[in-house]
């Protein structure tokens, strides 16, 4: 299963302190994490980065298993975890295990992976629409998780910026360029601005050329064509703030706020996966530009630190400092998930979805169902493919961790 962080055009180098600017594509599997020195802490974040891939996964998992229970499935299996039987109870219908390594789970319905089954409850002999919200559910639980994550996350500010012009400093040009205090940003390159830290994403990818600039003034749409943002860099040349000279607006925090803040960042992280498979697709980045779970691990430890230190200059404890920019990451990546998983990828939920559509016009088109073994060799072709996908994208990861 292919995770995508998508980040601006290759090469660029940007700041530390924004995650956006620092997501990178990375591919899932696990393990392979002894490459790195560093004794306990970093220890620490491995366990962590691969204990919140289990849990994301379990989730996803757990997802399929109350649609599939909701209707009318039966459930041979629901697990947490994999490899060897931990911990085992047989209920009425299914089997609940808990298993010793904790890098997912599975919910194994009857008739699923397997020949035609006899049974009316089997999966493949359920209406479409409920097969259609057994596979989905999968994916609305990784959103759900990702979206309830970056509300506790936002809850613990009581302001929040907007992307509202307050005023300006001694820095920049932007008043000169015809910004005006008051302007609301509402796209950059006709992106829609949702929050503040979307300028600087869309801005990240144009560092080198004036943008677009919208703006609502007055109740009235204003252009400023080939717009330029100042930019502080620091000695390493990574870009640390993308609106030098501009001043936002900051307003207190309310519940509809909030809410409507945690919703637009999820969308946002929607709209960064379509960014980088589009990036994919059209040749800005390759193959090295993805990352698997070394290159994630090494980012989670990075962005724990950097949390720790930014917490402790300020008074705060390390710990909470750390787990904040660690959570914000695992919101991304649960989010990722459900957006990776809708893709029609042969071992996928969109995959499966999309086989139903093959199936239901072939049947259309022919009266006579399509032979489940065909479906099941493009999904073991696919699923191979994937693996293999996995072991050169680890492969690549320790290679640019040897800094070859």
């Amino acid at each position: 299963m292919i995770y995508w962080l998508p980040m601006g055009p290759p090469g660029q180098r940007r700041g530390k302190a924004c995650l956006k600017q620092r997501l990178r594509q990375f591919g899932a599997s696990l393990v392979i994490c002894v490459i790195f020195p560093g004794g306990v802490p970093l220890l620490l974040y491995v366990f962590i980065a691969v204990l919140m891939f289990g849990i994301l996964i379990a989730l996803h998992e757990f997802g399929h298993f109350v649609a599939a229970k909701a209707c009318g499935v039966k459930v041979n299996e629901f697990a947490i975890g994999m490899g060897p039987l931990l911990v085992h109870k047989k209920g009425k219908e299914t089997d609940y295990s808990l298993r010793w390594l904790p890098i997912g789970g599975f919910c194994a319905m009857e008739g699923e992976g397997e020949g035609e089954s006899g049974d009316p409850r089997a999966f493949p002999n359920r209406p479409w629409w409920q097969r259609v919200i057994i596979l989905l559910a999968g994916v609305f639980m990784n959103f759900l998780t990702g979206f309830l994550i970056i509300l506790g996350l936002f809850s613990l500010n009581d302001h929040c910026a907007l992307p509202v012009v307050g005023g300006f400093s001694d820095y920049g040009t932007a008043q000169e360029q015809g910004l005006e205090v008051g302007d609301r940003i509402v796209a950059v390159d006709g992106h829609r601005v949702y929050l503040i830290n979307d300028i600087p994403m869309f801005l990240s990818r144009s560092v080198d050329a004036g943008v677009d600039l919208t703006v609502e003034r007055e109740g009235e749409r204003v252009e400023l064509t080939d717009f330029r943002f100042a930019c502080m860099v620091d000695a390493e040349g990574n870009i640390q703030d993308y609106m030098l000279g501009i001043l936002t607006t900051t307003v207190p925090q309310t519940v509809p706020r909030l809410l409507q803040q945690s919703w637009y960042q999820a969308i946002d992280y929607v709209r960064m996966v379509w960014m980088g498979l589009g990036d994919l697709i059209g040749g800005r980045v390759g193959l090295r530009d993805l990352s698997g779970v070394v290159e994630i691990t090494a980012m989670m430890a990075e962005m724990g630190q950097e949390g720790a230190q930014a917490a402790q200059a300020v008074g705060i404890p390390a710990l909470l400092g750390a787990m904040v920019n660690i959570l914000n990451f695992v919101a991304f990546i649960s989010i990722n998930l459900s957006v990776m998983n809708l893709l029609p990828i042969p071992a996928l939920d969109g995959g499966q979805i999309f086989f139903m559509g093959v199936d239901g016009a072939y049947t259309a088109v022919t009266k006579k169902k399509l032979d489940p073994k065909y479906m099941n060799w493009v999904s073991t072709v696919g699923f191979a493919l994937l693996m293999l996908l996995m072991l050169v994208v680890m492969a690549s990861d320790i290679l640019k961790r040897l800094g070859l």
